[in-house]
């Protein structure tokens, strides 16, 4: 096929699932060799069209072609000449990193070692670990290996769903610039993300919402058309004070795993109140020490004290006094809003009347009211992150404990959600949160950053920032996780 033919060439598609329609006259080329965004709301149809193009959804209306083939009748072709990562992590949890490699091979017939050489950047990176089951890996070697797989086959394009969400800002980085390199290889990207430096990196991007494309051009240009949706403004807040007795009081606290020291003698404390922000690179330490901190695992050493209880001796009670909101949605998607919210509260021991009457309270606040009888798995993604912190505090805990709760949401999703923290703070629930997203942590009062199982900095974002010289919290980031030692796993 000629170089100057679009690779692919999208026109009028259309989807619906009963009465919601996914796709209304979707039409778009992308040129070969490019880096092309998809960017948009949640729920807006991105992953919809993802499934079409690799030939794993039917449109109910309209045309699409990869390189000339027609997504409907020549699939089998198709599948051959295309690379797909979706949004969740597929591949296989519990075949080891190598296993995946030559399965994925196999299934394409070829060989790791016929394709090695366009691999070779990006496998070498995680090829020490090639024995490890791939569900142990830390997020960035999951990214890693599922690149691999797609590109073992030698694909001509590659469909990336937020192949980034989880993902700390430095394996981030180093994740673009291996698409980068693989644009200079002649291999063509169609990619989505929520996260607006990246979609900067493409060559353009297409701006989706409810179901339209309502845009394409520069990345520059579409963010500033949809700024109000993809660029909000920063929040302001002004900060309610409370007693600044401790609520969380840390000392030497640490976490071994046999000969390997996860959480390495950290000290610090957070108030009542508080909005601590608790950073690190994948693999730093975060999410033990968040586990140890909730009753969840028990300190090999040290102490540790969560609303005034040991989080050794009296883990239960700390369960009791506390909310938590996992990295992985925590709410059960085949119950329905209300009965979500019930259950939760059942645990939590509250009683009866007071459950009905601020379940109530709680669906008219966050504009539910008209979704209680709807299944959790029908909502959109931000909708169902919102309902999760509700949740999580329904109980009023002084404490609540939120691992990365905004992962994968567009950015004025993440807005509101965070207006949300604001709020819960204000009344004196003390928050204590980790994110890979350094637009985040200049919401917090005050950061810490992991760097191989040891707390490297802790203060408030402006004094970090004038510590180490840097403008954002990124580049603070960026300069203390690039000093890690030991591997993300």
């Amino acid at each position: 096929m000629e170089k100057d033919v679009p690779i692919v060439v999208v026109k009028e598609v259309g989807k619906s699932y009963g009465t919601v329609e996914a796709l209304k006259e979707v039409s778009f080329v992308v040129e070969r060799g490019e880096i092309f965004g998809l960017i948009g709301p949640d729920g807006a149809g991105k992953s919809t069209l993802f499934r079409i193009l690799t030939t794993l959804l039917l449109a109910d209306k309209g045309t699409a072609t990869i390189g000339g083939l027609d997504v409907a009748t020549e699939y089998k072709q198709i599948r051959t000449k295309v690379g797909y990562m979706p949004g969740r992590f597929s591949l296989y949890q519990d075949l080891s990193v190598e296993e995946n490699l030559e399965f994925f091979a196999t299934v394409f017939h070829t060989t790791v070692q016929e394709n090695y050489d366009l691999i070779k950047d990006i496998y070498q990176q995680i090829e020490p670990f090639r024995k490890r089951r791939a569900g142990a890996l830390s997020g960035g070697m999951k990214q890693k290996l599922a690149l691999s797989c797609a590109l073992i086959h030698k694909p001509d394009i590659l469909f990336l769903d937020e192949p980034t969400t989880g993902v700390d800002p430095v394996s981030r980085k180093e994740f673009w610039q291996m698409l980068r390199n693989l644009r200079e290889q002649g291999i063509t990207i169609v990619v989505s993300t929520p996260i607006m430096d990246e979609a900067r990196q493409c060559d353009r991007i297409a701006f989706i919402n409810h179901g339209k494309i309502h845009g394409i051009d520069t990345p520059e240009r579409i963010l500033q058309q949809f700024a109000s949706i993809l660029c909000p403004p920063s929040l302001e807040r002004e900060e309610v004070r409370h007693e600044t007795a401790p609520v969380i009081e840390v000392e030497q606290l640490t976490k071994c795993f046999g000969n390997f020291t996860a959480v390495d003698h950290i000290s610090f404390q957070v108030n009542r109140g508080e909005i601590f922000g608790f950073l690190g690179a994948n693999g730093a330490g975060k999410t033990t020490a968040m586990r140890m901190l909730c009753g969840l695992s028990k300190p090999t050493s040290g102490i540790g004290k969560v609303a005034g209880y040991d989080i050794f001796r009296e883990a239960e009670q700390v369960k009791k006094h506390i909310g938590y909101m996992s990295q992985k949605f925590s709410l059960y998607e085949d119950l329905k809003v209300w009965e979500n919210i019930r259950l939760f509260a059942g645990i939590y021991g509250m009683k009866e009347q007071e459950i009905e009457r601020k379940t109530e309270e709680l669906l008219d606040r966050l504009g539910l009211a008209d979704e209680r009888d709807t299944l959790v798995k029908s909502l959109p993604v931000g909708w169902k992150q919102k309902l999760a912190f509700s949740v999580s505090i329904f109980h009023e805990p002084r404490i609540v404990f939120l691992d990365e709760p905004t992962g994968g949401v567009d950015p004025a999703t993440r807005r509101q959600f965070w207006e949300l923290i604001y709020q819960a703070a204000d009344q004196g629930i003390t928050i204590f949160v980790t994110t890979h997203y350094m637009d985040e942590a200049e919401y917090c009062n005050r950061i810490s950053i992991m760097v191989d199982g040891q707390i490297k900095a802790l203060d408030t974002p402006a004094r970090l920032k004038q510590q180490f010289g840097a403008e954002t919290m990124d580049d603070v980031f960026q300069q203390l996780a690039r000093g890690a030692v030991r591997k993300a796993d």
